[in-house]
């Protein structure tokens, strides 16, 4: 395509933003059908539907060659618009389903009798990459990236993804981009095979229009991508992987079945071919997008979306201010997870330490932070050695008069914390916002040293921060609306989720991981198996069970939150003495090799028999007798007994307005606690159990097993009116 046709086609773009699909026929007979629904370019049956005329309309005109198949303003597609899942759409027959992945995606596009290629920049996910997975070649830029998301929401891809990707990259690299719904680049999917040529963004359009016309005059080969059988393992050797991997998603997720019916379709395409293949797969997205599972997965990213509108604050009009300069104070691995994931958003990072050594070992920890995401490929040596010169270590102040934010991340000592934001209230430009990543530490109490005009806002990360990436913006009374427009926009830019709680013991995460513990504790003391319990809850899907996450944490952590929860809130606290106990023996967790388990030299754990010496101890001490029902407690039940109290506090939360919205503790829960997406977060799941139940079976627990499980005001309220937890929240609620 020559220049001057190539800003003949942007100009006709501008001039036609409601068309949802653009058709431009160059001078060189090259058609260029834009998908033109910005800023994403998300799908929808009348977007395919568009597509589909398009398409047919230049096979029909004379002067048109072929096609080039490209997205308007920087991207492909992103794919259909998510509302499009959950069952929110009238439900649709065998065949309406398979039209679009047959009767266009096939036998229109990959079967025009003129070459189609796509041209790719920016996203191209899910049903927009299946529609580039089906044309004749695939011309890529580098940065670009392409994927299969579909089993994030609990379907698979069902615009014939689940038949090409594996016949163009073979049936391996096919399923762990499938299923572990993994987005590469360009460049990668180049040598992948999977583009067939890489192209710089300026000449994206000419590279691809040239690619058609070499196609079309056979100097390249004309692919059909559901027909290859080149890169297909034998039969035998492609089964042996597909049990494999099936076995393999059974042990991780054995509560859902859309990655197992997705593997099933994958194979009924190699065994029985692959347009039968096709029908399978929109057989099985019908079902999928009726089930439990892709309502539950939905909501959660909704939920997720949703936790940066802030009724009264983010509709106000306020523009975020740009936060360029960061500087983060402490000397742990979190000070330093913290600076790398602030410059891997290309944030520079001023790290002060209060001695050299710790300088050095932080400065060390970071640049091995940065190798480590360089050697995984996940960034080019080019933004590695950017990332590199984003980044320095000081032990004063001097450099700290033009810095935009600070976070401080120092042991949780009320008077140690004062002193520092008192030394930095002295150094920081006016501009500056005052941060602390502690999760335990009242905020109103650390800045009292401060000049009255300064506030303290709590960013809180959690470990791993490049692993977790929840992000607590914890305000007090103070906080200005401004501060909070600025790190729900700082929060989105380090690609973390931010959600906005009131300033109160353990914000929303801990106050839920209190209950989520002390639960388990109130029933070993009464007669309960450690490995029962944590069997029990993996089994319904959390991530660790109670005796394993505090193993991970640590015991010193866990003694000094516990402390705190006891402290604020002493009538719905149980007081354990086994921790202390085991701490008396130098066990505590991980870090030692032992705790509730005990650790190898690779990190594996396994029961520990002595652990029961150490129980009894804790329960003579607490005066607690066996209870023979609780050693005999179903896995369902002990399920129940561990997540009511959580529900409860999750309830309290929201009558107190800790939170803003009951949809950001279900985000919180998922995110913070490992609680399962596919079941929604934790009040999400308490729809399908039901109020009533809930309050019923902690009023009875509260009876015999004391006031640690009675049931809040607002949950009795809710129950005593039929209503769901948190389906009526009202917003003003806020003291926002």
């Amino acid at each position: 395509m020559s220049k001057s046709t190539e800003k003949q086609h942007i100009k006709n773009n501008n001039k036609l933003p409601d068309r949802k699909i653009l058709l431009d026929v160059g001078e060189n007979g090259v058609a260029i059908i834009s998908i033109n629904r910005p800023p994403l370019n998300l799908l929808s049956v009348d977007v395919l539907l568009s597509l589909k005329e398009n398409i047919e309309e230049a096979m029909r005109k004379d002067n048109v060659k072929a096609i080039v198949i490209t997205g308007s303003r920087g991207n492909f597609s992103a794919g259909f618009d998510v509302t499009a899942f959950g069952g929110s759409q009238q439900r649709k027959t065998k065949r309406e389903l398979g039209f679009m992945s047959i009767e266009f995606i096939t036998d229109t596009l990959e079967a025009a009798r003129k070459p189609i290629v796509a041209a790719v920049e920016g996203l191209a996910l899910g049903g927009g990459f299946e529609i580039a997975l089906a044309c004749h070649a695939r011309i890529s830029t580098s940065t670009s990236k392409l994927g299969l998301p579909e089993l994030q929401y609990g379907i698979l891809p069902g615009f014939g993804g689940t038949q090409r990707l594996p016949r163009l990259v073979g049936l391996q690299k096919a399923l762990e981009m499938i299923l572990m719904s993994k987005r590469i680049r360009g460049e990668e999917a180049y040598n992948m095979c999977l583009v067939d040529a890489i192209s710089p963004p300026n000449q994206l359009l000419g590279s691809a229009c040239q690619w058609a016309l070499d196609i079309l005059e056979c100097r390249r080969p004309w692919s059909i991508s559901l027909f290859r059988t080149d890169r297909l393992a034998p039969l035998a050797e492609a089964r042996t992987l597909l049990n494999s991997v099936r076995a393999q998603m059974q042990k991780q997720n054995p509560n859902v079945i859309h990655p197992l019916v997705c593997i099933d379709v994958i194979e009924h395409g190699i065994l029985s071919g692959p347009r039968n293949g096709l029908w399978k797969e929109a057989e099985a997205l019908h079902e999928l997008r009726q089930s439990d599972s892709c309502r539950s997965l939905v909501h959660v990213f909704f939920a997720k979306q949703s936790t940066s509108k802030i009724p009264g604050i983010t509709d106000m009009g306020l523009r975020p201010r740009k936060i360029h300069k960061v500087a983060v104070l402490g000397g742990s691995s979190m000070s330093s997870g913290i600076a790398t994931v602030l410059v891997l958003a290309n944030h520079y990072v001023i790290m002060k330490y209060i001695d050299q050594v710790s300088l050095q070992n932080g400065i060390d920890r970071v640049k091995a932070n940065l190798e480590g995401h360089f050697k995984e490929g996940r960034m080019t040596q080019e933004h590695y050695k950017k990332a590199c010169t984003l980044f320095k270590g000081v032990l004063s102040y001097d450099s700290f008069k033009d810095v935009d934010l600070v976070i401080e991340d120092v042991p949780d000592i009320v008077s140690l914390k004062q002193q520092f934001f008192a030394d930095l209230d002295e150094c920081c430009p006016p501009h500056c916002i005052f941060a602390s990543n502690t999760c335990i530490v009242n905020l109103d109490l650390i800045g009292e040293r401060m000049k009255p005009c300064k506030e303290i806002v709590g960013i809180h990360f959690f470990s791993p921060p490049s692993v977790i990436d929840l992000l607590e913006i914890v305000r007090t009374e103070r906080t200005s609306p401004q501060v909070l427009v600025d790190l729900l926009s700082f929060g989105r830019r380090i690609q973390r989720t931010p959600i906005v709680v009131r300033n109160c013991t353990g914000f929303a995460v801990r106050r839920m991981h209190f209950p989520y513990l002390q639960a388990a504790m109130l029933l070993v003391e009464c007669g309960a198996d450690v490995y029962q319990i944590d069997k029990a809850l993996n089994s319904f899907g959390m991530k660790l069970g109670p005796f394993r996450m505090v193993d991970q944490d640590g015991f010193q952590s866990a003694t000094t939150h516990e402390m705190k929860f006891l402290e604020t809130f002493p009538d719905r606290s149980h007081k354990s003495n086994l921790i202390p106990i085991l701490r008396k023996s130098n066990r505590e967790g991980e870090s030692t090799c032992q705790g509730f388990y005990t650790y190898n030299d690779k990190g594996e754990a396994s029961p520990d028999p002595e652990v029961s010496t150490y129980i009894e101890m804790a329960r003579s001490m607490s005066g607690i007798t066996i209870k023979s029902k609780v050693a005999t407690l179903s896995d369902g039940e002990i399920v129940e007994m561990i997540l009511f109290p959580v529900l409860n506090e999750a309830c309290s939360m929201i009558s107190e307005a800790i939170i803003v919205k009951s949809s950001d503790l279900n985000v919180a829960s998922v995110m913070g606690m490992g609680f399962p997406a596919y079941r929604g977060g934790i009040i999400f799941w308490s729809h399908s159990v039901g109020s009533k139940y809930i309050c019923s079976k902690l009023e009875d627990w509260s009876k015999e097993y004391g006031e640690f499980f009675k049931p809040c005001a607002y949950l009795v309220e809710r129950a005593s009116k039929g209503h769901s937890l948190g389906a009526q929240i009202k917003l003003a609620k806020s003291p926002l």
